[in-house]
């Protein structure tokens, strides 16, 4: 997922028209672009979407912002919608790992009673948006199979701690959050699953944004959310790898599994790669949307 885009649950019109924008996934919210007095309706909003929603290719993956765990209102969020099978819930203000493992408890629950197959819905979770959270980042590694995506959050941060503004004067994050950022791609990396970036929240400065975006891509994220439709090409450009990284992927691939599992240091065109670069092929290569398991094995010329 190169593009994960923010759609307002009480909002059908808006639902309707995200599903065409280009984005690998709708975050339906139920969270904070919804008040409180409209929480009933967006729930009921987002199940009826979810269960009419086309799940063909390529159609985005559908994924519920379900509120904090500890506003009350999650038990009610996820009664809603786990019936219509999501493919994912994002948990926002996520406090450790044992806030995941609670949290994936609550999803088997609603599965159980919906007679869906038990992990069927996955869990990505902002992990970042307060001081516990940022604090406490080791611990979300294997927490939960179900655990697929952790990604990082500014605004709510800024506000747990009381900074005035996440940003410098120049426009760059400020240490604290250079930390959260940092921290999100090591936890991701340690539990195996997917770094998602922050939303960039001038949603008209492209240029801006693509140059957030490379330096996400640079960095090791795997993908960015989105406020806006009108950021989603911009991200979905900067996620999908150039011709020739692909090309350069496939041949480390099929010069390793050519090699057989043990294989260390190869050489290829001239140059020494090892495992790393076996590594780095591989994340290239499922970017571009590739099997490394299935490309064939030969060596390459």
């Amino acid at each position: 997922m190169r593009s994960l885009l923010f759609v307002p649950g009480d909002s059908k019109r808006k639902m309707e028209k995200a599903a065409s924008c280009g984005a690998d996934a709708l975050i339906l919210d139920l969270e904070d672009s919804v008040s409180l007095a409209r929480k009933p309706d967006a729930r009921a909003m987002v199940a009826n979407y979810l269960e009419n929603a086309s799940r063909l290719y390529p159609a985005p993956k559908l994924i519920v912002r379900v509120n904090a765990l500890d506003t009350g209102l999650t038990e009610a969020d996820l009664d809603a919608v786990i019936k219509t099978r999501p493919d994912a819930v994002l948990l926002p203000k996520a406090g450790s790992g044992a806030d995941i493992q609670a949290l994936g408890t609550r999803i088997a629950v609603e599965e159980a009673k919906a007679d869906l197959t038990e992990g069927s819905v996955l869990i990505h979770a902002l992990m970042t948006e307060t001081a516990k959270g940022l604090l406490n980042a080791a611990t979300f590694a294997a927490k939960s199979e179900r655990l697929a995506a952790l990604a990082w959050g500014a605004e709510d941060l800024a506000a747990d701690i009381g900074a005035t503004s996440n940003k410098d004067d120049q426009g760059g994050y400020t240490d604290v959050f250079r930390l959260a950022r940092s921290q999100t791609l090591l936890a991701a990396a340690h539990s195996g699953v997917d770094a998602i970036d922050t939303v960039f929240t001038d949603f008209r400065h492209m240029a801006a944004l693509e140059s957030e975006c490379r330096a996400a891509v640079r960095d090791g994220f795997s993908g960015k959310m989105a406020i806006h439709p009108d950021q989603v090409p911009v991200i979905n450009a900067a996620f999908t790898p150039a011709p020739e990284d692909v090309e350069h992927a496939v041949q480390i691939l099929a010069l390793f599994a050519a090699a057989g599992p043990e294989a260390g240091v190869l050489s290829l065109g001239g140059k020494m790669i090892d495992r790393p670069h076996l590594r780095q092929a591989e994340r290239v290569a499922r970017r571009a949307g590739l099997d490394p398991a299935a490309l064939p094995a030969h060596e390459p010329e």
